[in-house]
Order: structure tokens, then C-alpha cells, then sequence
């Protein structure tokens, strides 16, 4: 058996769906791609999808948050275009106002009726998915 000595695997991330005030929080990017986008990240060495998850919402929208339960998994090797990532997504709960930080411009709470038209990546299928009761 051969072995690749720096595997060329993708890359594990989290997304969060944040249930807060009647809708779901999503963050206008800082960086490309432009638009909005579920609160997420990279999913750091040692670190569980749960805790990624916690921090990468913390640290986005300033709400900590009460996971509810495991959503689903996105991977689709163009889901992001700057490279193959694994999403697992995570829906939970927060109270309070979201803030942005980290690398998010800002943090609103929208409705079904009124997402923005630019949702970056796959976060349009995702935020569809949830809304039609999918997974």
C-alpha cells in the first residue's frame, strides 16, 4: 500500500443555522466570496464539529449558542470555490442581537420572505433545505 506522505484531502468545516427573534442569522462576509452567509468555518486540529461549531458562532455573531442537533452534511466538491470542503451543518438556538466579528462585516436575523439575493457558496441550498423541513 502506497501512503501520500501530505494527503490531498477536504477540508472539514462547520455551518450553523442560528434560530434567534423569529429567523435565522446569517453574516455579510468580509472576504471572498462576497455575500451573505451562514455563521462557519474551519474546524481546528483536536477540535470537535460541536465545539467548532460554538466558537465559529461566537466568534462570528458575537450569541453563544444552544446546539439543537446535527443538521446535515454538504460536500460537494464545488461547494466552495476556493476549495473541497466537507460542511457539517449544525442548527441551534441563541437569544439576544448578533453582532459581527471575526471576519464578518455584519450579522442580521432574516426571514424566509426577505434573504438577501447573494448568499455565498451553498448556503442558499442549505438555508432551503432547512426552511422546507429537508433532513
Amino acid at each position: 500500500m502506497r501512503t501520500t506522505p501530505h494527503p490531498n484531502n477536504p477540508l472539514p468545516t462547520v455551518d450553523i443555522i442560528i434560530e434567534c427573534n423569529d429567523g435565522i442569522v446569517l453574516i455579510e462576509r468580509k472576504n471572498p466570496p462576497a455575500g451573505w452567509a451562514l455563521p462557519g468555518g474551519f474546524v481546528e486540529y483536536g477540535e470537535t464539529l460541536e465545539s467548532a461549531a460554538m466558537r465559529e458562532a461566537r466568534e462570528e455573531t458575537g450569541l453563544d449558542v444552544e446546539l439543537v442537533r446535527q443538521f446535515h452534511t454538504y460536500s460537494d466538491p464545488k461547494r466552495d470555490p476556493r476549495h473541497h470542503s466537507i460542511s457539517t451543518v449544525f442548527i441551534a438556538r441563541a437569544k439576544g442581537e448578533p453582532s459581527a466579528g471575526d471576519d464578518a462585516r455584519a450579522a442580521r436575523i432574516f426571514r424566509r420572505d426577505n434573504l438577501p439575493d447573494r448568499i455565498a457558496f451553498d448556503h442558499r441550498d442549505i438555508i432551503d433545505d432547512y426552511f422546507a423541513g429537508r433532513y
